[in-house]
C-alpha cells in the first residue's frame, strides 16, 4: 500500500506513516489542543498537490478558514459547511459569511438533519474529484448532538469509512471521547483502520495509538509525550517499560474456561471480533474493557501490571500512573482505579458538579469512602448526611446508597473495599 505522511516527522516514524485508505479516528480529551495534527496534515496534503475536503459540523466557516490561513491553498480546499445551518442554527453571525463573495470553494448544506441528502451530496463531490483526496471530518461528536444520537452517526460511519477506504484516501474522523458511549468508540475501533488517544496528564499532553491495522511496532501503543512550538510537534518517548502480553494472557485465561469468544463478549456487551482484535494485539483495551474482561474472566488485573516489580518496588503506586487511566462510571463520575482484584480494590471517583451515583461502588458487602475534597449528600438506607473532606463512610451491609454532589466545587472520594 502507499505510504501518506501525516506531516509530521516524529509520528510518521512512530507509525511508519499512514497507509492509503487509512480511516483515522482521533480520540481527544476535552481542552487539548488537537488541531495542530490536522493543520499539519492540511498543509502536508496541500505540499503534495493533493485535494483536502474539510467536513465541519462542529465549527463556523469562518473559524476553519482562520485555522489555516497560514497554509491555506484555495484551489486544493473545499468546505463542506454542516455547520452554519446545524448546529449554528442559521444565526446571522455565521450566515453572514455568505453575504461577501468567496474565492474558494464552500458547499453549504441547508438541512443537515437530512441525512441521506448531506451523503448524496458528499459521494457527488467525492465521485468529482482526482484520486487521493483527503478527508477532515472535523467531529463526529457534532454529528450525534445534530442527529439526535449514536446510531445514526455510527450508521453514517459504518457507510462512509469502507467507501473511503476504497477510494484509498486517507481521512481524519475528530471525537470528544467522554462524549461517547464505551460501546460506541469500541464498534468505531473494530471498523477504522487506525486510532489514536489524544490526552492531557498534569499539564503534560501525550498521544496513544490504540489501533494500528497493518503495523507490527508495538512502541507507538505506548503512551509519547508530546510538546507544541508553533506549527512543529515534537513526540518523544516516555521511559521505556517492560511490555505485557495482555492479549495472550486473556485469551489463556478464556480457554482455559471453555468460553468462546462471543460467550465472552456477550457477558460484557462487547463485540467477539473486539475481543478477537485485543487477544491477537491488534488493539489496546481501554482501561474500563481490560477490567470488564478481568472481571468476567475471574482473573485477576494485577497480574497484567508487573511494571514496578522488576526494581523491588511492588509496593509502590505512582499518582501519574493512576490518573493516565480514566474510565467513565456513568452520569460524568469518572474513575481512576488504583488497585483491584479479587480480595481488595481502590479507585479514586470523581464527581463533577451536579452528579449523582444511585448505587454502591463496589458488588462486595463492606466499602469505606474517605472524603478527598468538597462537600457531597449521601443518602443510606432512606437516611441522608452531608460530608465534607476528611469525613468518611464504611458500608457493613448491602443498604441501597445514593451520592450526591450539588455543591460548587468538584468532589474527590477515596473507595476502597
Amino acid at each position: 500500500m502507499k505510504k501518506i505522511s501525516s506531516g509530521i516527522d516524529n509520528l510518521d516514524r512512530l507509525i511508519d506513516s499512514f497507509y492509503s485508505g487509512d480511516n483515522v479516528v482521533w480520540q481527544v480529551d476535552s481542552g487539548v489542543p488537537y488541531n495542530i495534527y490536522i493543520q499539519n496534515f492540511i498543509r502536508q496534503s496541500f505540499d503534495e498537490s493533493q485535494k483536502i475536503i474539510y467536513v465541519s459540523f462542529n465549527r463556523s466557516p469562518q473559524s476553519i478558514l482562520k485555522s489555516v490561513e497560514n497554509i491555506f491553498n484555495p484551489d486544493h480546499f473545499t468546505l463542506i459547511d454542516c455547520f452554519t445551518s446545524g448546529k449554528g442554527n442559521n444565526d446571522q453571525t455565521f450566515a453572514k459569511f455568505y453575504d461577501k463573495p468567496c474565492d474558494i470553494n464552500i458547499v453549504k448544506i441547508d438541512n443537515p438533519l437530512d441525512i441521506k441528502q448531506f451523503t448524496k451530496t458528499l459521494n457527488s463531490i467525492e465521485d468529482s474529484l482526482p484520486p487521493d483526496a483527503r478527508y477532515v471530518f472535523d467531529s463526529l461528536t457534532g454529528m450525534q448532538d445534530l442527529w439526535g444520537d449514536e446510531n445514526r452517526t455510527y450508521r453514517f460511519f459504518t457507510y462512509m469509512c469502507p467507501r473511503l477506504y476504497d477510494l484509498n484516501t486517507v481521512a481524519y474522523w475528530i471525537l470528544d471521547k467522554e462524549a461517547h458511549s464505551q460501546k460506541f468508540k469500541a464498534n468505531l475501533r473494530h471498523i477504522t483502520q487506525v486510532v489514536f488517544d489524544i490526552y492531557k496528564r498534569r499539564e503534560l499532553l501525550y498521544i496513544k495509538a490504540i489501533k494500528l491495522d497493518g503495523r507490527h511496532n508495538r512502541e507507538a501503543f505506548k503512551p509519547h509525550l508530546f510538546e507544541i512550538d508553533g506549527k512543529n510537534i515534537t513526540i518523544r518517548s516516555q521511559r521505556k517499560e517492560p511490555s505485557t502480553d495482555i492479549g495472550s494472557k486473556l485469551k489463556e485465561a478464556r480457554t482455559r474456561l471453555d468460553i468462546s469468544q462471543k460467550e465472552l463478549a456477550d457477558k460484557i456487551n462487547l463485540s467477539p471480533s473486539f475481543i478477537s482484535q485485543v487477544e491477537n494485539s491488534q488493539i489496546s483495551p481501554s482501561l474500563s474493557s481490560f477490567l470488564q474482561i478481568c472481571s468476567a474472566l475471574g482473573i485477576n488485573p494485577g497480574e497484567f501490571l508487573e511494571e514496578n516489580k522488576k526494581d523491588g518496588k511492588s509496593w509502590l503506586i505512582k499518582g501519574d500512573k493512576v490518573l493516565s487511566s480514566r474510565a467513565l462510571m456513568e452520569n460524568g463520575i469518572h474513575v481512576h482505579h488504583i488497585i483491584s482484584d479479587e480480595k481488595k480494590s481502590a479507585m479514586l471517583c470523581i464527581f463533577p458538579l451536579n452528579t449523582t451515583l444511585n448505587r454502591r461502588f463496589f458488588q462486595r458487602s463492606q466499602e469505606f469512602i474517605y472524603v478527598l475534597s468538597g462537600e457531597i449528600s449521601v443518602t443510606v438506607a432512606g437516611l441522608e448526611e452531608r460530608l465534607t473532606s476528611g469525613d468518611s463512610v464504611y458500608l457493613k451491609e448491602n443498604y441501597p446508597v445514593q451520592w450526591r454532589n450539588e455543591g460548587g466545587d468538584e468532589v474527590q472520594l477515596l473507595a476502597v473495599c
